[in-house]
């Protein structure tokens, strides 16, 4: 395939569109809400006005008719200003609706996506527990069949989006019975917000990401119909590993924002700040820094974007997932140590902000799957299997 990732101009113009949102609107509101920790729902709204949180969905379900190239271009815009707003668009489209739009029936589809397309609504993902992070297979969330509901039990950790005012559903990953091997049962489960004994607990007190929704969820006999299956029973397992392939992406765009936003930061400060009489800028070991941070920026570019592009074309992406993800998230924490150090004592002052870009790239390592998780899947990919 052709390795020429130039952007269309339906693209670009989306690409500008919400540079200019992140630039004129986000920008300018968002420390206070992060210094808050408070939920910035007049920014989300705006962003469901303008259809981001529809853009990869077909119009017939209230989408933009766009594809996860363009989710990955806005995700990137975004995440350039602040990555909390990005990962509340990431979150609500490739964890919350993707699962209804991938694996739903048509009357699932029809009922949930138009309001989550919109942003009127935020869906939810749950998949890690306490004690299971990285070994998603060893859930221990049930889901026992009584006449025409399923009853869950169990408790979700670091769900993003799951207490907001506006979510209204969390699919739930539960074991639903076990094969002939004693090996689990995974099955995915529609709960709607407010269900009862679904008890959403108070948001977590995080390093980072403090102007995005993160919560433990807890069930205790909830109850919900048998027809909130999402897909075929005991494909839950298969259809989240879908799920994260594609999120890989996303978050690889988002982790390229943070790098590109370091660059950015770093660059207008080097031309204003002096020092010893001359802009720190034309010192050249502040230019082979914003150097190697500009390369490492445009390289994990390069990779989301070719990803994506297989994606969209409906080949296999998931080694360049991987990759995209491993190699994005592991220079946006680069980057952001290169850029507070640019910065020096002001780079450690929250008004600035590489201060909030340092403490939000560190989670990139880790969520949708750890960087050891993608070194695995890309040497498994290669062929090579763990002893």
């Amino acid at each position: 395939m052709s390795l020429d990732h130039r952007l269309t101009p339906e693209h670009e113009e989306l690409r500008r569109t919400v540079e200019a949102f992140a630039h004129d609107v986000v920008a300018p509101k968002i420390g206070d809400f992060y210094e808050r920790h408070e939920f910035p729902y007049e920014i989300v709204r705006e962003m469901g006005r303008m259809g981001l949180f529809g853009l990869p969905f077909p119009e017939s379900y209230g989408g933009m008719g766009g594809d996860y190239l363009a989710l990955g271009i806005a995700l990137e815009e975004l995440a350039r200003v602040d990555s909390s707003v990005a990962i509340t668009l990431e979150a609500g489209v490739s964890l919350g609706a993707m699962p209804v739009y991938r694996f739903g029936t048509e009357e699932q589809k029809r009922e949930w996506l138009p309001r989550l397309c919109s942003g009127e609504m935020l869906g939810a993902f749950g998949l890690t527990e306490p004690e299971c992070g990285s070994d998603a297979g060893g859930t221990r969330t049930t889901a026992v069949r009584d006449g025409d509901t399923w009853v869950i039990n169990g408790t979700k950790s670091f769900i993003t989006n799951s207490g907001t005012d506006i979510t209204g559903l969390v699919t739930v990953t539960a074991v639903t019975g076990r094969k002939d091997d004693g090996s689990p049962l995974i099955s995915s489960i529609l709960v709607p917000s407010g269900t009862p004994g679904f008890t959403v607990a108070a948001p977590y007190s995080k390093v980072g990401w403090n102007a995005s929704d993160t919560r433990e969820l807890s069930f205790a006999d909830v109850r919900v119909p048998v027809a909130n299956l999402i897909g075929e029973e005991g494909r839950g397992y298969a259809q989240f590993l879908r799920i994260l392939d594609e999120g890989r992406i996303a978050i690889a765009a988002l982790a390229t924002g943070l790098a590109q936003g370091c660059v950015d930061e770093s660059v207008r400060y080097a031309r204003e700040r002096e020092a010893f009489g001359r802009p720190i800028g034309t010192n050249q070991a502040i230019q082979f820094k914003l150097a190697d941070m500009e390369m490492r920026a445009h390289t994990a570019r390069l990779a989301w974007r070719d990803a994506a592009s297989r994606m969209v074309a409906g080949e296999t992406f998931k080694k360049e997932a991987a990759i995209a993800k491993l190699y994005s998230s592991e220079i946006a924490v680069t980057n952001a140590r290169e850029a507070t150090q640019i910065h020096g004592g002001y780079g450690f002052m929250n008004e600035y902000p590489v201060a909030r870009m340092w403490r939000d790239s560190k989670i990139l390592e880790i969520g949708e799957g750890t960087s050891e998780v993608q070194r695995m899947l890309i040497a498994r990919e290669l062929g090579v299997e763990a002893a």
